[in-house]
């Protein structure tokens, strides 16, 4: 397995960047390798495109993808494989819409490129100077961080902090406000964790510089001057797609559409929603220096900025003989074997997307992959099956197998190991009565949640709209509700500290309390 495998604590998370396509196992190099790739070696992997797809598609049964290749500024492959949703007719083709999940990201920081090079904004400026409502835990961190701290993930916030806001309801504005009671895992700009709110919030903050909307402003910038007339950065727009894919969840070994994924809050991070024909478009003014046509879309020293590392995403594993793996400005940057180098992507939604983009800038040469399945390795194996056979003339590992291992690892569940059903006691401590545990409780980042007792057991009542979900007694003061939302696992465990009074002081949600902030003290009445 790569380096990179090694990224992120084991979790059903939201975005995979570690999952990318482009990156082969890195060692020293004594010069980059910038040559263009023969066009005949491109178009001899061009024939094994489809062998890819309906290999994948048969081994793993999801329901449709899509493929493009870009090479030397033409989209010379545009393929649809399968179908929209699983049990109905409708095939995916080139103008089928998906939801993107966080190749999202480097299409974000595009549009910001492009505000970059009009001087709207500059990638230097403190959030603040934008977005003066905007806070972080520490206030020296909330004078300092810049829109390049937060595009680079190096602001301090805990991996992924804001999600499980998201899951419990909360809205952009909410989040965003929220994040200032979100303790910093690290110090300020030290090391890189990935979080899809931190990220948002520079591009809200660019978006406000502008006086648009992020969704305005990036239809203003890049997808109307490039003709990408089905992306959108509103699921609005998805969802009224006529030639949408849905998303497929696995159940019971059957792809299933069960969940719909509105992604509104984490927009810039995760919400955008393309075509391959689209996608292909823009992979072009990646590859041509911001150009599209003969026009200059993007200005190509701030579009440049964006695929320039800015902090070590993954040390090497051995630094005498490895390189490490880095993140640019929403891109990953790697370096293989032999000195080329690779700008790419992942995106994940376990409720049911996976999408890859891939790059070989020297050698002009790009592929994106769709899925409407969730993630389990086939974008990426694709992509990497792809670039072995242009460049070594066969596929060197079969990549499905091992991508489909290390996502299961990186999406194993964050939470689940306070109660072990498998351990249960055989006869489980009485709970107190209901009165006991009962009560308002609260918590700055999470807010209030209310325990409160009905006809058929306890529940709990979490986020803005206060939505009930049961409890289900497992020993003593230890109960479990299951969440809901794209990081829910199994069920999670509800912990009272119970005084000795006979009455709970606080709970913690063993799903919330990930970063260690999911402990709710009692609201006194009254």
């Amino acid at each position: 397995m790569q380096p990179w495998h090694n990224l992120f604590r084991p979790s059903r998370r939201t975005v995979l960047t570690a999952a990318t396509a482009g990156v082969v196992a890195p060692r020293a190099v004594l010069a980059p390798t910038t040559a263009v790739v023969p066009r005949q070696a491109v178009e001899n992997a061009l024939r094994y495109l489809q062998q890819f797809a309906e290999d994948a598609r048969q081994r793993t049964g999801i329901p449709g993808l899509a493929i493009a290749v870009v090479y030397e500024d033409e989209a010379i492959y545009l393929e649809g494989f399968g179908v929209r949703e699983a049990g109905k007719p409708q095939a995916v083709d080139a103008d089928t819409v998906f939801q993107l999940a966080s190749v999202s990201k480097p299409i974000a920081t595009t549009v910001i490129a492009a505000l970059v090079g009009n001087r709207i904004v500059g990638w230097d400026d403190p959030i603040i100077d934008h977005d003066p409502r905007f806070e972080m835990y520490d206030a020296w961190v909330t004078r300092q961080v810049t829109l390049r701290d937060m595009l680079a993930h190096r602001s301090g916030l805990p991996d992924h902090a804001g999600d499980t806001l998201e899951d419990i309801g909360y809205g952009q504005a909410d989040i965003l406000y929220r994040l200032r009671y979100q303790k910093p895992e690290t110090s300020f700009r030290s090391h890189y964790a990935y979080t899809n709110f931190g990220f948002t919030e520079a591009a809200v903050a660019a978006a406000l510089a502008s006086g648009r909307s992020w969704p305005e402003l990036s239809a203003d910038l890049l997808y109307q001057p490039l003709g990408m007339k089905y992306t959108s950065s509103r699921f609005a727009d998805f969802a009224g797609s006529a030639n949408r894919a849905s998303g497929h969840a696995q159940q019971d070994g059957q792809w299933v559409a069960k969940f719909t994924r509105d992604a509104d809050a984490q927009s810039p991070a995760g919400g955008a929603s393309s075509t391959i024909r689209d996608l292909a478009r823009w992979l072009r003014l990646q590859l041509d220096g911001g150009k599209f046509g003969g026009r200059q879309i993007v200005a190509a020293e701030a579009l440049a900025e964006t695929h320039r590392p800015q902090i070590v995403r993954a040390p090497p594993a051995d630094p005498r003989i490895d390189h490490a793996g880095f993140y640019g400005l929403g891109w990953n940057i790697d370096y293989d074997a032999d000195g080329r180098v690779h700008w790419s992507h992942s995106g994940a939604f376990d409720l049911g997307a996976a999408t890859s983009v891939a790059l070989l800038p020297a050698q002009r040469l790009g592929i994106v992959v769709l899925t409407n399945a969730q993630p389990i390795g086939v974008p990426e194996a694709i992509s990497r099956s792809f670039f072995d056979v242009v460049l070594t003339g066969k596929v060197e590992k079969d990549w499905l197998a091992l991508y489909r291992q290390m996502m299961a690892t990186l999406l194993a569940p964050a939470y689940g190991t306070a109660v072990d059903h498998a351990k249960a006691p055989a006869q489980p401590s009485p709970a107190l009565p209901a009165a006991a545990y009962a009560g308002s409780y609260g918590n700055d980042l999470y807010g209030p949640i209310a325990i409160t007792g009905t006809e058929t057991g306890l529940v709990v009542k979490l986020g803005p709209q206060q939505r009930a979900f049961a409890m289900q007694h497992f020993d003593r003061d230890v109960f479990t509700y299951q969440p809901t939302g794209e990081n829910a696992a199994g069920a999670s465990a509800v912990s009272f500290l119970v005084g000795p009074d006979q009455k709970a002081g606080a709970v913690t949600l063993e799903n919330l309390d990930i970063d260690g902030q999911g402990t709710f003290l009692r609201i006194p009445a009254g």
